[in-house]
Order: structure tokens, then sequence, then C-alpha cells
């Protein structure tokens, strides 16, 4: 919910909250507060610039149709001829495959193409290399030309992406993310206490602090900017913390780590996202993920990565070799949403995977199977089949993408991103102007979370730990390290305001 936040007092430890307890009671009350703080501190301190990265990035990505148009209007932009027709797209096809002739990629081949999104737009054929990095090319569906083509990865979406799943480094990069998504659930969820149990003392503080500008404007004029900001910075996180908390959560299914062991938990005992993988009837070949380039795994909606293609029936062909065009030819027979993207077939025995991706209504997603030789329909699997749990989560992803409810869902996740990037540097500005200056010490809060007295904060912890295995992991690490090193070396205990 709220970043890094320093104490109202020069000490940096935090006010107790008021409390109408007999003086037993208050002692468990102030510690949780304190501790509270502590850790709301130091998950802020480790988050924050994952965090605003993570929004940067999402703006970016949420933006994208509008951005990349703008940047290659060369590529990314038709003009439409009056009275002539677009070409077929097994024509459009066939440019492509001169293209890489001319260019003298032997071996590369086209792995998908994605149908045009208006009458102004390209079509886009996804072109995987000799080396298996991929490349975009984009053909004008009108004077049947290629326009050019592009490195997917380094357009501006396209690092943005890869920053926000894994920061560009693979797996570990994937492991960081997901951690610092763990452990800002803490950082927001021991926000929001503060935030409660902290409002009387916030408003007291602001109060003192205008009294004191009148008294001595010159000294008080920072300590009310100062409360000012306090204030701002815990509204914004209490209305930024909700929809952080969704975009965490939804987020997770996407992780290496938590989101792998979920598919695979999901595609166990021969099913698909808690469901009977329709997909795959026949003999499954590959999945659609691995159908893909690392480049457009986005390409494919979350719900169906996990679903099989079947195979193509080649003892019993006759007759024409079905093509990209009767492909786009049964899927608007089986009303797939467009615009939708047309896996290829990869092997002999492969089928054409129309992929109706259905932008803006996950409930509408839908991918069919088609025999490269007969033209049929050989697997269907959509929504329809998922169970209960596959289309909240997927509903969730799309919320996430800002595509759920249309205009409306842009505004908020871009207010969002911006009140997450607000949150990101007015948590660090408070601990700076509140920072114990020449005194050797980081300012951190002190306090400990009376665990003791708070039987059901610990089962808290430990049910986070279970549903989230990378946080308890690394708070059993961060027990140890605080027990076996930290309290044990007197300069990093003063620094980090622990007690030896």
């Amino acid at each position: 919910m709220t970043t890094t936040v320093g104490a109202p007092d020069r000490h940096i430890d935090p006010p107790s909250p008021p409390v109408q307890d007999s003086g037993r009671a208050r002692r468990p009350r102030t510690q949780l507060f304190a501790g509270m703080w502590r850790w709301h501190f130091y998950a802020s301190f480790l988050v924050v610039p994952v965090l605003a990265l993570l929004a940067v990035t999402g703006l970016i990505y949420l933006f994208r149709f509008q951005l990349e148009p703008a940047l290659h209007p060369d590529l990314m932009h038709v003009d439409p001829r009056p009275g002539v027709g677009a070409a077929t797209y097994d024509d459009q096809r066939e440019v492509v495959e001169q293209s890489l002739d001319t260019d003298g990629l032997t071996g590369a081949y086209i792995a998908s193409m994605t149908e045009p999104r208006d009458a102004e737009s390209p079509t886009r054929f996804t072109v995987t290399l000799p080396d298996e990095s991929s490349r975009d090319y984009f053909v004008d569906p009108y004077r049947l030309e290629v326009l050019g083509s592009l490195n997917p990865d380094t357009t501006l979406s396209g690092t943005a992406v890869r920053l926000h799943g894994e920061l560009m480094t693979g797996k570990i990069g994937d492991a960081v993310v997901e951690l610092a998504a763990c452990w800002a659930i803490v950082m927001a969820l021991t926000g929001y206490y503060l935030f409660v149990r902290g409002w009387r003392s916030r408003r007291r503080a602001t109060q003192q602090a205008r009294a004191d500008a009148d008294a001595l404007r010159r000294t008080s004029t920072s300590s009310l900017t100062s409360a000012r900001l306090r204030q701002t910075h815990a509204v914004a996180g209490a209305v930024a913390g909700i929809a952080l908390l969704g975009l965490l959560v939804s987020g997770l299914p996407w992780t290496g780590f938590w989101g792998e062991r979920v598919q695979q938990l999901a595609t166990s005992q021969g099913s698909s996202l808690w469901a009977d993988d329709h997909g795959g009837a026949s003999e499954p070949t590959t999945t659609m993920d691995e159908s893909l380039p690392h480049s457009h795994a986005t390409d494919v909606p979350w719900g169906l990565g996990e679903s099989q293609r079947p195979t193509s029936d080649v003892d019993g062909y006759q007759g024409t070799v079905a093509n990209l065009d009767t492909a786009a030819v049964v899927a608007d027979r089986e009303e797939l949403r467009h615009p939708y993207t047309v896996l290829m077939p990869d092997t002999p025995e492969g089928t054409f995977a129309v992929i109706g991706y259905a932008f803006d209504d996950p409930g509408q997603e839908r991918t069919i199977h088609v025999d490269r030789y007969t033209g049929a329909v050989v697997g269907t699997y959509g929504y329809a089949n998922y169970a209960g749990v596959a289309k909240v989560v997927s509903q969730g992803i799309a919320l996430h993408e800002g595509r759920r409810l249309g205009p409306v869902n842009m505004v908020l996740s871009a207010g969002m991103c911006l009140g997450i990037l607000f949150l990101c540097l007015s948590g660090p500005i408070m601990w700076w102007r509140r920072r114990p200056r020449a005194a050797g010490r980081l300012g951190a809060p002190r306090g400990r979370l009376p665990l003791a007295a708070t039987p059901a904060l610990v089962l808290g912890l430990v049910v986070l730990g279970v549903f989230l295995p990378l946080f308890g992991a690394s708070l059993v690490l961060l027990a140890l390290l605080d027990q076996l090193l930290l309290r044990r070396v007197a300069p990093l205990a003063r620094w980090l305001d622990v007690k030896p």
C-alpha cells in the first residue's frame, strides 16, 4: 500500500497510537504498532526500486498500442486503397518467405500470423530465425509488400515487458520480481495497519505543525510540509493499496516459481488449468506456449498456454492441403473473436492453431485447431472449458493488463501506476528528511513484533509463507541472518537499530 516511511520524530521511532486499554494491555499493542512500522520500513526498503520499475514498465505496456505505431509509423500503419481489397493471408505469407530468401535467412520459418487490428494496420508475421531468435515482419495487405521488420525484444514495449517480467536477466530476474511482489504484499498489509492505527497520531502531528508554523514560521515550514507529505502518502497508499494488492496477486500467475507450480498442478492428471483439455483430444505434439518464441509468449492467453496442440491425420490425407486462408475461414465460421493469431504447423503432423484472444473479454477467448490436410476442426478449447479458479485467474490477468473494462480500466490502471510512483518517491523523501544525521544509523523504526502475545499474527505469517513459498523461504533466511549475524556484529546492529 505504502512505501518506505520515516517516523514523525527526529529519533525515527513511530509515535504510539492512542489506546484506551489498561497499562497491562497497552504494552503489547504499542509493541505491535512499532513492530509493524519496522516491518513496513524494511519491506519498503527492499521493494521500492523494483516496484517503481514495474510501475514505469507497466505504464509503457498499458499504452503499447498507442506508443509503438507512433514510434514506427512506417511499419505499423498502412493506407487502404480505394476499391482494392486485402490480399489473401497465404499470398502475404509467400511475400514474407520471398523476403526471407532475399535476405539469405536460410532455415528461418514463419511461426505465426496475426491479422490486422483494423483497416489501417498491417498483417504481422512472426519469424523464427536460425539462431532461435525472432523477428516480426509487417505486410501491407493492400499493396502486398513487406514494409520492414523489427526485433520484438528491442522495441520499447518489448523491452518494458522483459523488464517487467524478469528484469532482462532470465530466471534470476523473474525470481527477484516474484520475491519483490511477495514482500510488497507485506508492505501493503502493514501499511494498512499503520494507516488505521496511526490516523489520530498523524492528524495530531499535522495540527501541531500548523500551530508551530504560526509561532515559528521559518523552522516549522519544513515540519508542516513533512506532516502534509506524510498525510498525503498515507491517504494515497490507502486508496492505491487495494488495487496494488490486486495487481500483485493477479501478476503472480506469470511468475516463474509460483506461477509455474500452479500451472504444473493444474496440468497434472491429464487436465489443463483445472479443466479437461479438449484441445489435446488427439495425441499431442507440443503446448501452445512452446509454439511461439519467448518474445511472443503473451500472444497466447494465460488460460490456454499449457493446453496441448493435437495432431493432423497424415494417414487420412486426401485432396487439397489446407492453408492460412483455410484456417481463417474456419475461424470465422466458428465465430472466433478478431483479431486472431494463427500458429503455423511445426511438424508434418501439426495443426493450425487459431487463437481468438478476445482482448477485452476473457470470457470469449477460445482456440481451435485445424487439420493441415483436411481443414477439419480437430480440437477446440476456451474459457467455457476452464474450471472456476482458472476463470478467476484469467479475469484477474485481464484487469492487471488494463483491458477488461475498456477505457475505464485503462484510466484506472494508469492512475494506479502513477500512484505507485508517487508512493515510491514520497516514502524515501520522508525517510531522508527524518533520518538521524551523523549517527551511524540507517534510521529504521525501533520495535519488534510481539509474536508470543499475538498468535494470530504468527498464524498469518505461516499461512502467507506456505501460500508464497519464496516469501516463506526469505523470511526464514532473514530470521537466521538476524539471529546469527546482525545481532552479533555490533556495527551492523547499531546501523540497523537492532539490539545486539
